[in-house]
């Protein structure tokens, strides 16, 4: 992997990872396209994991105050009852429930997701299918709720969404949104509390990726590793940025027909041997 290479995974990776589109689909597409056989497995995953954190430290800054405030109030009032908690402590609690799904599953599968499931038939057929029920969930959805009626039931909902993103190709944001929006919320909440949600997990899995096959990195993937990250950070940002303020009026319709469209041609070109 030359600089440009690494430089333009950690393009996709920021530019897909808040997107519904799937960003482990896009990024294992590039990464098979680019032919990057030169790489071993172990140098493949740190990078990936890597890059993941970039984005993911993108969140972080965007909703720092957020963040902060909602840490505060969970340290301060997490044990009232319920509706005596301040909103922010209780999303504190909504963002660990929501969590528990993609942590017990992921832990349970673990094998099969990172050994069986990582193949491009079924990123081509996960991007379409899942495309298409986004598309359904935008059309029919009331989109009336806003953020602070999430409850127990609709946050273990939002993380069941999240943890059918183990599936490449599913979308950690379009999972838990396409949830969202079949329980009635708004665009902009389903989005925002799907970023939310993704921090622990992407975080903690990047993290252990990382520690656990970073040695195999070399000094030269190191450093376009590095800049890579630096990319998807800034890209990340500035596309969470963009969304939140785009899903006020705009529709999800776009990222479904992308979806379908780059689906529909990945499959089309595994069919004919192309890729």
């Amino acid at each position: 992997m030359n600089l440009f290479e690494a430089l333009l995974l950690g393009l996709i990776q920021g530019l897909t990872e808040f997107l519904p589109i799937s960003s482990s689909a896009h990024v294992q597409i590039a990464q098979e396209l680019l032919d990057l056989g030169d790489l071993t497995k172990p140098q493949l995953t740190a990078f990936i994991a890597t890059i993941q954190i970039g984005t993911e430290l993108a969140v972080i800054s965007y909703f720092f105050k957020s963040i902060i405030e909602i840490a505060r109030a969970w340290l301060k009032g997490s044990f009232k009852p319920w509706r005596d908690q301040d909103p922010n402590s209780r999303m504190g609690w909504l963002i660990i429930i929501g969590t528990l799904p993609i942590v017990v599953l992921g832990l349970s599968f673990q094998d099969a997701l990172e050994n069986d499931v990582r193949q491009l038939w079924v990123i081509g057929i996960t991007l379409v299918v899942f495309g298409l029920l986004l598309g359904v969930a935008d059309k029919l959805g009331r989109k009336l709720r806003p953020i602070s009626d999430l409850g127990f039931g609709s946050g273990i909902a939002f993380g069941l969404g999240q943890a059918m993103a183990l599936i490449p190709g599913v979308s950690r944001s379009g999972g838990s949104i396409t949830v969202g929006l079949l329980l009635g919320f708004t665009r902009e909440a389903a989005a925002r509390y799907s970023f939310l949600l993704a921090i622990p997990a992407v975080l903690a899995s990047g993290t252990y990726q990382f520690l656990k096959s970073y040695a195999f990195l070399p000094a030269d993937l190191l450093l376009g590793t590095l800049f890579a990250t630096v990319v998807s950070f800034v890209v990340g940002y500035a596309v969470i940025a963009w969304l939140l303020r785009y899903l006020i009026r705009g529709s999800f319709l776009p990222f479904v027909v992308w979806r379908v469209g780059v689906g529909s041609l990945l499959l089309i070109g595994l069919a004919a041997g192309v890729i």
